[in-house]
């Protein structure tokens, strides 16, 4: 065969020969907000060309608020919305930045409630969300040249003198075509000391995505954070992987949440996320397990305040001093490097919602 009359076959581009600029199909767009608490804070758009398109706050630790797919939102947003970094936030502080979204991070060595112990005083799931990042890279899609690959990556910084100093570089990429979110964290220990770490993914879903008979997915053994509790949801008699009508009993701080120890496929990959049959769309959570061990599930149904959040993480939220008790905090050598992947995926074809109702299974360790 003459090499010279080879040819390899073309690959299939839609809008070969019709679109010229990327803004025609999606990609990266970043802009500052201008007006109300978030004055001031920088974001980044990212449009996968499938109808899926979100926000992602450049200066609240590269986390997710906003998301839609088409015209239905998927995350929740707290009334405190968009609000501009408060990187010395402390005690309950957190609550006043915590806006929702679809991902706020919790960490990088502290997740849970405010805590003082003799290694320090340590606020409401640490610092991270509250730090700006340094974008170093943005990678956007190309209609000539066919590339689909889009990407924007930044460097967190939690650090202070005499103390800890971690590093996060977070790089959150998809493609267009695909209704996927792929987030991919490295975690440094650039000090030089051991120093704590603890990591936990606060993902939060919300109306109209989150209604009435939606089904919670996850399976594995459970039990509840408060065995005690008046708002008790994760109990026997409770049907509580199926999103109830707003709860009186949720109105103000009232909530519940459960520790699950996640059950993992013989990969070793978790499968989570919320199936809502009646609007024919579902969100699919995917992790590592060697990564992130515990998932929790918190279920706050607030009049106006209507949402449940799965959260991955190398521990529950139950703070530092607990972890160190238990014997099970996890610390990072001086240069260690920690990898975290997770993905989000937007299912709305009904085969992939059943397949992902079949996974709701659990058994209970109350």
């Amino acid at each position: 065969m003459d090499p010279k009359k080879t040819t390899q076959p073309k690959t299939f581009i839609p809008w070969q020969g019709k679109v010229g600029h990327r803004a025609q199909l999606g990609g990266i767009e970043t802009s500052v907000v201008d007006n109300g608490p978030g004055k001031g804070t920088r974001i980044a758009w990212i449009d996968t060309g499938t109808g899926l398109r979100y926000k992602v706050l450049v200066d609240r630790g590269m986390d997710i608020s906003e998301a839609f797919f088409g015209g239905y939102s998927l995350a929740w947003i707290s009334h405190v919305g968009t609000i501009a970094p408060q990187p010395l936030a402390s005690g309950l502080d957190w609550l006043g930045t915590f806006g929702g979204g679809l991902l706020t991070t919790c960490g990088l060595s502290h997740v849970g409630g405010p805590e003082q112990d003799d290694f320090g005083s340590r606020g409401l799931h640490g610092r991270v969300s509250n730090l700006p990042a340094e974008v170093v890279s943005i990678i956007q899609p190309d209609p000539i040249t066919g590339s689909k690959e889009m990407s924007i990556s930044g460097i967190i910084t939690e650090s202070t003198v005499f103390g800890p100093h971690l590093f996060l570089k977070r790089t959150i990429k998809g493609r267009w075509g695909e209704a996927k979110i792929v987030i991919i964290d490295e975690v440094v220990n650039r000090s030089n000391q051991a120093q704590p770490h603890m990591l936990l993914y606060h993902i939060n879903f919300g109306w109209p995505l989150v209604d009435e008979g939606a089904k919670i997915i996850w399976k594995g053994e459970w039990k509840p954070r408060d065995p005690s509790s008046k708002q008790r949801t994760f109990n026997e008699a409770y049907d509580f992987k199926t999103c109830p009508a707003p709860r009186d009993e949720h109105r103000g701080n009232g909530e519940d949440v459960a520790f699950i120890d996640v059950k993992a496929d013989a990969a070793g990959k978790c499968t989570a996320g919320i199936c809502n049959e009646a609007l024919g769309l579902g969100l699919k959570l995917s992790f590592n397990k060697d990564q992130l061990p515990w998932l929790t599930n918190w279920q706050h149904w607030g009049e106006n305040e209507y949402v449940t959040a799965l959260e991955p993480g190398t521990h529950p939220p139950i703070g530092q001093s607990k972890a160190r008790q238990d014997g099970n905090l996890d610390f990072l050598a001086p240069g260690e490097t920690k990898r975290y992947e997770l993905e989000l995926e937007v299912l709305h074809q009904k085969d992939q919602l059943s397949e992902l109702l079949a996974i709701n299974q659990s058994t209970t360790i109350n």
